[in-house]
């Protein structure tokens, strides 16, 4: 079996995942949600990746986004996944890796898919009945698109812009959607995409910073 299509397309977005080692937790309480947030809002800055949505699980997350070169965003998971594993094994006296690999990159092509996927990962604690509605959660960007909250760093994507004319109807618009549960066709396309739209993981030298922090 041929290894996927790996490419980098500047300007294209992409659905990209990071689990836990082992499926072991990433987080452990609010102060860790807010600390690899911070990671990642510095990280897309500093390497020029437009992040227009994500969502924090137990043992994985998921972002949105949209690269500005070529790399750039291998080149911002590499320092997220560096820095976060130095705060995380030094707040919790550990050693070693945290990660199952390296982050996975999936290409949105075309307008349903991105609009899918978008549903697909602020849906994730709804699907996983962590809460009552998707924008119940705290760690997503959810409520930035469906209630308005307001975020200094995630990027509206034209496709979500275009859903209204004003912010309210962009909302309402979304809302409506978004309440609206993936079909089993849907969340197949998601969770086993194409080969032909599958893009390179993280190339870079290995992670030095799997380690404890001294």
């Amino acid at each position: 079996m041929g290894h996927p299509l790996r490419v980098h397309l500047p300007g294209i977005s992409l659905h990209v995942i990071r689990r836990g080692n082992n499926r072991c937790a990433i987080v452990g309480d609010d102060d860790d949600h807010a600390a690899l947030l911070r990671i990642v809002k510095a990280a897309s800055g500093e390497w020029g990746v437009a992040v227009h949505a994500f969502v924090l699980m137990t043992t994985h997350y998921h972002l949105i986004v949209t690269p500005s070169r070529e790399n750039a965003w291998s080149r911002m998971m590499k320092a997220v996944g560096e820095q976060y594993v130095r705060y995380y094994n030094t707040r919790y006296d550990r050693i070693g890796t945290l990660w199952a690999g390296k982050p996975r990159g999936i290409l949105l092509l075309d307008e349903t898919r991105w609009l899918t996927c978008l549903r697909y990962v602020e849906q994730n604690p709804w699907r996983a009945n962590m809460v009552s509605t998707p924008e119940s959660y705290a760690w997503s960007s959810c409520r930035v698109h469906a209630l308005g909250e307001p975020s200094d760093w995630l990027v509206p994507h034209p496709l979500y812009v275009a859903l209204g004319a004003t912010p309210a109807e962009r909302q309402m618009a979304y809302r409506a959607i978004c309440n609206v549960k993936l079909t089993e066709d849907e969340l197949a396309e998601q969770r086993h995409p194409p080969r032909v739209i599958a893009v390179s993981e993280v190339s870079e030298v290995s992670e030095v910073s799997d380690t404890k922090s001294e």
